[in-house]
């Protein structure tokens, strides 16, 4: 666990997915989010096939595979990412990241449910003490919102949205674990899930958004180039390849590292307030996850 191989791939992934929850607000400002997704992932989609060749793995799908790919495509990189980055638009962005870090908990029903895979009754604990956590930080954003008593208030539509988001990445977490997944290099299914993910956000935007936009801030493009190569292509491998060196529970751990990455960015630049409300959610949506986590490493 100390050896630098295993220690700079964790903090480097960590880190950089903890800021790409708060670069995907400027993203959203003045743009719609649906082509701003398509434009992250028409940018990264090139530069994970060009991985794949460079890390000579194989490139050649069966129909099967590419049917998977297509699947975990849609929920992956256009229904995870469309409901992210419009749940964006109502609640702070540390607090998405933090309901994402419960994605455990719909990745061990569906695995329950479609793989046969056992749930511990510590995990079970420990989901429901992260619940609560979260629970508690998303009962302050209530509060600070003045519309959100009011059913489809801003608060609420991003909750959902993000709950939607979650359960998007959990069935595409699920699908890809089965035996013709586990058949296929991982960098080659992204890669192939990514461009058919594309296609879609693609026709999405063109349907809801109209034309697509060229913004002008020299700041957007950055940050597309930032989310796309920085945050997509760079990252995946290396956290696969940490998946491969010490073992998928204990990689899951990198999850607390991007929430409080993501929860130190709001609070210096979108101004986030702490109370002894959103402090004890912090810390207990922090406890259940270890506990959860832990108690998955003992399967």
């Amino acid at each position: 666990m100390l050896q630098w191989r295993v220690v700079v791939p964790f903090l480097l992934t960590g880190s950089i997915w903890g800021s790409t929850w708060y670069v995907i607000t400027g993203q959203i400002d003045g743009v719609p989010a649906a082509w701003s997704v398509f434009y992250r992932f028409a940018l990264a989609t090139p530069a994970l096939f060009l991985v794949a060749a460079l890390m000579k793995r194989r490139l050649i799908l069966t129909r099967k595979e590419h049917l998977l790919a297509a699947l975990v495509g849609v929920f992956q990189f256009s229904g995870n990412f469309l409901f992210v980055y419009h749940a964006e638009l109502y609640v702070t962005s540390g607090i998405v990241a933090m309901m994402f870090g419960l994605l455990m908990v719909p990745n061990a029903i569906f695995g329950r449910i479609f793989l046969g895979e056992r749930v511990q009754g510590g995990f079970l604990l420990g989901s429901a003490v992260a619940i609560v956590g979260v629970s508690l930080l998303l009962v302050h954003e209530w509060r600070a919102n003045p519309d959100a008593g009011v059913i489809g208030g801003n608060v609420a539509l991003g909750i959902a949205l993000a709950m939607l988001g979650i359960l998007a990445a959990s069935v595409a977490n699920v699908i890809q674990a089965n035996p013709t997944g586990r058949a296929v290099p991982m960098v080659s299914l992204l890669a192939w899930a990514m461009l058919y993910g594309t296609i879609f956000d693609l026709g999405f935007a063109v349907l809801t958004a109209g034309p697509p936009p060229l913004p002008t801030k020299p700041e957007f493009w950055a940050g597309i180039v930032y989310l796309a190569l920085i945050g997509s292509v760079i990252t995946f491998p290396l956290h696969y390849n940490l998946v491969r060196e010490i073992g998928a529970g204990r990689t899951a751990y990198n999850s607390i590292l991007t929430i409080s990455v993501a929860m130190l960015i709001s609070t210096l630049l979108e101004g986030y307030s702490w109370t002894w409300l959103t402090a004890s959610g912090m810390v207990l949506a922090v406890i259940g996850m270890v506990l959860a986590l832990r108690a998955k490493q003992t399967r």
